[in-house]
């Protein structure tokens, strides 16, 4: 969270490994084990004698969900949603398009099964931002596109940790269900060009939002 928040910034070298594991108040193993994670994620490079240092932000797997987790439990960076936001933009609408084109009743099944559980849970719940998560995973996996199915975990996690944050200080200034509504009715039509505009919309409005609830905070 620290490396995510700026706290630590690229090219910064963090404490020796004694003295962290003891601010933190951990065993030098966990600690080396932590520091194994975050490698693992690009954020930072360790080597012998020159310590641990934090790496550029282009070296980090952004896309990793437990990435997104830690920089949305803080104030997220500005330039993180809009590059999360801009990567949806580009994905997402393709990927409804394609869904359109190749979904099966399985598909379309997962989608309204997903689009039930948000209008019983609402996504002011865990469960319902679950269901959120698994209707644009169904999205992608309609796809039958093996490139863009493996983005499910990172495209869930995206729009569950921004509708999160959205709703910190209020409530969500509207109610997203309906957009889902017209891109599963686009999908279940065949209609791919409907699919993709109604897919841009959604993801177009969901920035917004996200813009009015850091500017509210």
């Amino acid at each position: 969270m620290a490396i995510l928040s700026g706290e630590y910034r690229p090219g910064d070298v963090l404490s020796g490994e004694v003295a962290f594991s003891e601010a933190l108040d951990v065993s030098r193993s966990a600690y080396r084990e932590a520091v194994g994670v975050l490698a693992a994620k690009g954020l930072v490079e360790s080597r012998p004698k020159a310590g641990t240092r934090v790496l550029p932000r282009q070296r980090w797997n952004l896309l990793d969900p437990d990435v997104l987790a830690w920089a949305f439990t803080g104030e997220p960076d500005v330039a993180l949603v809009r590059a999360l936001f801009e990567l949806r933009g580009v994905v997402e609408p393709a990927a409804a398009a394609f869904a359109a084109e190749r979904r099966d009743r399985t598909d379309l099944a997962a989608m309204k099964a997903a689009l039930a559980t948000m209008r019983r849970e609402t996504l002011t719940t865990e469960a319902g931002r679950a269901a959120d998560r698994a209707f644009h995973a169904a999205v992608l996996h309609a796809t039958r596109n093996d490139a863009l199915v493996v983005l499910a975990a990172s495209i869930g996690a995206a729009v569950s940790w921004t509708t999160l944050f959205k709703q910190r200080a209020r409530a969500l200034p509207r109610n997203p269900i309906p957009d889902h509504v017209k891109v599963y009715d686009a999908i279940a039509a065949g209609d791919p060009a409907a699919a993709s505009a109604a897919m841009r919309t959604l993801v177009d409005l969901a920035l917004e939002d996200t813009r009015q609830a850091m500017e509210d905070r």
